[in-house]
């Protein structure tokens, strides 16, 4: 049986980028070269509201890829893949190609 979580408020859910450890010719690349602390949105709540009652939305959509902070967030196991919460705030930009 599929899961699926939708995020409550503010909060994204992102599956993190793993970086390749080494290249198509088999050199293992060092640990830091390739660290870049990123990943696909992959759902994203509705918006916080505010004081008037209106909903601030979530600056970011799904399938966008993001740079995230290195520390931070809330992992999230749904059956085999693993996932983390951030809030929208925490997210620290969009990455485009």
């Amino acid at each position: 049986m599929a899961k699926r979580l939708i995020p409550t408020l503010n909060r994204v859910l992102v599956e993190k980028i793993v970086a390749p450890s080494k290249t198509t010719a088999g050199i293992l690349l060092p640990e830091k070269s390739s660290k870049l602390n990123s990943g696909k949105v992959v759902a994203v709540g509705p918006g916080l509201l505010n004081k008037s009652g209106n909903t601030i939305p979530v600056a970011v959509k799904e399938g966008e890829t993001v740079l995230l902070p290195e520390y931070g967030g809330t992992q999230v196991k749904l059956g085999e893949k693993e996932y983390h919460l951030y809030r929208d705030e925490d997210i620290l930009g969009i990455l485009h190609d």
